[in-house]
C-alpha cells in the first residue's frame, strides 16, 4: 500500500523572478517514483494575492481546492473555485490559480492515466532555473 500524509509534506518554494505574484509552496506526494503506476498527484500553496502561473500539463489534470478560494483559469474560461470544490483541466490546455482569499490556498492535483508529468510553463521557476517541471526527475 502506497500512502502519504498531506500534513507532513516538505514543500519546496518556487519564485518566477519576472512575475513577482507568481509564487508557490510545492511537491509531488505521489508519482512514479514513489511506486504508482498509472497515476500521480501534486500539492500546492499559495498565499493569498499568489498565482501558480500559466502552463500546460502532459495530462488530464483533476484539482481539489482543500482550503480557501482560487481563480481558475483554464482555457479562455474563468471561475472562483473554493474549498471542497473540483476543476478538471484537460491534457496541454493553459491553465492557471491564483489565490483570490484572504488565507492561504491549499490544492491537491491529481493526473491520472499517467505516473510521470511535464508541466511547461510561461516563466522560469527559481531555485530551478527552468520553465518544466519533469516529474520523472522529482522522485
Amino acid at each position: 500500500m502506497i500512502t502519504t500524509d498531506l500534513n507532513k509534506l516538505e514543500l519546496t518554494e518556487f519564485i518566477a523572478r519576472e512575475n513577482p505574484g507568481q509564487r508557490c509552496r510545492a511537491t509531488f506526494p505521489l508519482l512514479g517514483a514513489h511506486g504508482t503506476k498509472d497515476c500521480a498527484t501534486v500539492y500546492f500553496e499559495l498565499d493569498p494575492g499568489e498565482e501558480l502561473g500559466a502552463h500546460t500539463d502532459s495530462a488530464e489534470e483533476l484539482l481539489i481546492v482543500l482550503e480557501g478560494d482560487i481563480e481558475a483559469t483554464v482555457g479562455a474560461e474563468k471561475a472562483r473555485i473554493s474549498k471542497n470544490n473540483l476543476v478538471v483541466v484537460p491534457k496541454m490546455e493553459p491553465h492557471n490559480f491564483r489565490n483570490v482569499g484572504a488565507g492561504k490556498a491549499k490544492v491537491l492535483g491529481f493526473f491520472g492515466g499517467a505516473n510521470n508529468i511535464v508541466a511547461t510553463f510561461d516563466q522560469t521557476w527559481w531555485p530551478t532555473g527552468s520553465n518544466r517541471v519533469d516529474t520523472a526527475a522529482a522522485g
